[in-house]
């Protein structure tokens, strides 16, 4: 609660989500369908990112999910019943993270 304070409240979080998020989304929504959100603009996840890439090539996003580990980027393997790629970005990852990601 303090470092919170100290980093100016809530809406410190409110804007470092935003600005995850929106680096990300914006990667996908500008890739001429490379990458694809299968969610609907107004209800995407601020900090759950799914995507699929190549219109779902499960090789090439397994190749994907093996160079990510390369540079220290886990866990993006989208879930198994819906497969594709999944960042999660919660307040625990940091800026530079996703950077490295997008």
């Amino acid at each position: 609660l303090k470092y919170t304070k100290a980093k100016g409240g809530l809406s410190y979080w409110d804007e470092l989500s935003d600005k995850k998020s929106r680096m990300l989304y914006d990667v996908i929504d500008g890739s001429d369908g490379f990458y694809n959100c299968p969610v609907e603009k107004p209800c995407r996840s601020r900090m759950n990112v799914p995507f699929t890439i190549g219109g779902g090539d499960e090789a090439l996003e397994k190749k994907f999910l093996e160079e990510a580990k390369k540079v220290k980027l886990y866990t993006l393997a989208g879930h198994r019943s819906v497969g594709g790629c999944r960042a999660s970005i919660y307040n625990g990852m940091p800026v530079e993270g996703v950077e490295k990601l997008s």
